[in-house]
């Protein structure tokens, strides 16, 4: 919290930042400006509703010490930007960029809010250093909407394509290096990013539909088709990393392609050792590389999962129940740092102290229950308790009976 202690005008909302920080790291099993505001000892959550929405601080400001605080503790020099979106479910038209939309949260079209989140992901871990909301055209062509939202008036559409370009620009403009860029099937098959990252020097290896067409020395053909011609002693079986339950192990095939341009371009191919399932990825290196440098960085892109989960399980990231953009995005990037402290003490944890022999090393869950428990753990009398359940209280009969003078003024 010192780190961003700046970026508060004043001291009431910088101490009450660092509460909510510590609220979204705590065990409550729902995490809002209400349950916060009780765990921390507050007697209401108008204080946690204002740091929210109108107290006078930098989103972005913070968002930028959480990047530096990130790349600065899980410092790799073969680290990967990892891109990717999530969604949160959402009732109402009112909320920020909701609309009826895919996500992949649901796994179908819902209600729901969808933000593009960029990751750096490293030996030492990995957490959030940017993120955009991503806003379809039903709000970007209406400007009262916009307005209403808290958004300025010249807000135009964007793809998450061009978001994650924005997010990938401003790590780099911030004198950042890394040598590769990985994504899903939205950003690799989008030719305006590829091109971009390609101009920054950067390698990337990112998913594509099977229907993509690749152009070969034989001609031109989809990625489907492609596979087909690959004999198999080109297949090798490699890991893409650890997961839950040991290395990950499938059979790969690379493909060079056909490019007038500098740099090296070929289709990855991953295959399903038990299923026989395909996946492909287009490649792009300003060198040439082995085919286990793109098999790990392909990897990379499956450690974004177990991030969105700890975002969300541990800090809060999509409990927030706010409606307007400036609430939205102070909310995230406060979560997006709870996290960050969570992955660098792992980091930190790991480098200092070998892992005993009997215990596996300690994660992101551990450290957040001994954190609270030993360090930060509110206690609180009957006192306040009570007084919270009165506060709850009068504010459901008042709702209630605003709700019931609505429904007599609309059947007159």
């Amino acid at each position: 919290m010192g780190r961003i202690a700046g970026r508060f005008a004043r001291v009431e909302t910088r101490l009450r930042a660092g509460r909510l920080v510590k609220g979204l790291l705590s065990d409550l099993p729902r995490k809002n400006c209400w349950t916060i505001a009780e765990w921390a000892g507050e007697a209401t959550p108008h204080g946690m509703q204002h740091l929210l929405c109108r107290a006078s601080w930098d989103a972005d400001a913070v968002r930028d010490d959480v990047r530096e605080y990130v790349v600065e503790h899980l410092h790799d020099e073969a680290a990967v930007l990892v891109v990717d979106e999530t969604g949160d479910l959402k009732k109402g038209t009112h909320t920020v960029g909701v609309q009826r939309q895919y996500t992949g949260t649901a796994g179908r079209i819902e209600n729901s809010q969808v933000a593009v989140y960029l990751f750096y992901a490293g030996a030492r871990g990995h957490a959030a250093v940017d993120r955009e909301l991503y806003l379809p055209r039903s709000w970007t062509c209406d400007p009262e909407r916009c307005r209403a939202a808290g958004l300025s008036e010249d807000t135009v559409f964007a793809t998450k394509p061009e978001l994650a370009r924005m997010m990938i620009e401003r790590f780099l403009d911030a004198g950042h290096h890394v040598g590769w860029v990985t994504g899903d099937e939205v950003y690799g098959g989008n030719p305006k990013l590829r091109a971009a990252l390609e101009e920054r020097g950067l390698g990337y290896v990112l998913a594509v539909a099977c229907s993509a067409e690749m152009t070969t020395g034989a001609g031109t053909f989809r990625a489907d088709a492609l596979v087909k011609k690959v004999p198999e002693r080109a297949w090798q079986k490699l890991s893409a990393g650890r997961g839950a339950k040991g290395q990950r192990f499938y059979d790969w095939a690379v493909i060079d392609l056909a490019d007038p341009a500098p740099g090296h371009r070929q289709l990855l191919v991953r295959r399903n050792r038990t299923t026989g399932e395909l996946a492909y990825y287009r490649c792009y290196s300003p060198e040439p590389v082995p085919l286990t440098t793109l098999v790990k960085v392909a990897g990379s892109r499956w450690r974004v999962e177990e991030t969105f989960q700890s975002e969300k399980g541990l800090a809060g990231l999509d409990e927030h129940q706010v409606r307007r953009y400036p609430s939205w995005s102070r909310w995230v990037t406060l979560a997006m740092l709870a996290h960050a402290f969570l992955a660098v003490v792992r980091a930190d944890e790991h480098a200092r102290r070998p892992t005993p022999d009997g215990l596996v090393p300690l994660s992101c869950n551990e450290i957040q229950r001994l954190f609270i428990t030993l360090v930060v753990q509110p206690l609180h009398d009957a006192a306040h308790r009570l007084g919270w359940s009165d506060w709850r209280r009068r504010h459901q009969e008042r709702s209630r009976t605003s709700h019931y003078r609505r429904q007599a003024a609309s059947q007159t």
